[in-house]
């Protein structure tokens, strides 16, 4: 009686635990960058984050960036993630935005190309500010690109010399120059 006593109690808390770890999705999707970082921010307020982007021709959306969001069910709706979208065509842009953006807290997470509306093919970075961690942490961003994965190679070790981190690839037909290699690299910058 006591064994069946506690396989019944097992049994109830292995399907409580079950129940509290279901995943709660959220598929976004658009033509528009401004759209996009948005729909983000309104998605991460109740408590969602983002797992990753992906850029393409859909069949019924024509020239999308698709974002996959999920958030445990159990979970309280907080806002901890802020989302900052960036999209260009051109390298020094990209550069230029990703280290004003790494200047307010903001980390790396994802990246794709996809024809924009209005400026033909782009790269677009997603980028996340944890609200709940140290508000001090501030991160310095360097953007590779080039058509050759011979020059790529140097490039990324001698980035890597410098302490930068290796976060993310692309290989596309961008106004950067053609078929390139486009690479994002991080690197924490101190502060006081």
């Amino acid at each position: 009686m006591i064994t069946r006593t506690i396989a019944c109690l097992l049994v109830s808390a292995s399907f409580a635990l079950a129940a509290d770890n279901t995943i709660d999705y959220r598929v976004l999707a658009t033509n528009k960058t401004s759209t996009m970082e948005k729909e983000l921010n309104e998605n991460a307020a109740t408590g969602f984050r983002m797992d990753k982007v992906m850029g393409g021709q859909s069949t019924f959306g024509g020239s999308e960036v698709v974002v996959v969001m999920s958030k445990v069910k159990s979970a309280p709706a907080t806002k901890r993630y802020t989302y900052k979208l960036l999209a260009t065509s051109k390298t020094s842009t990209m550069e230029k935005e990703l280290n004003s953006a790494g200047l307010e807290g903001f980390k790396y997470v994802d990246q794709t190309v996809f024809n924009t509306a209005f400026g033909g093919d782009e790269v677009v970075s997603i980028l996340e500010r944890d609200r709940e961690t140290d508000s001090r942490v501030r991160y310095e961003y360097k953007l590779l690109a080039t058509t050759k994965t011979s020059t790529m190679q140097k490039e990324l070790q001698a980035a890597g010399d410098l302490g930068f981190q290796f976060v993310g690839v692309t290989v596309s037909k961008t106004a950067f120059g053609g078929k390139e290699i486009l690479s994002i690299l991080r690197r924490d910058v101190p502060t006081d």
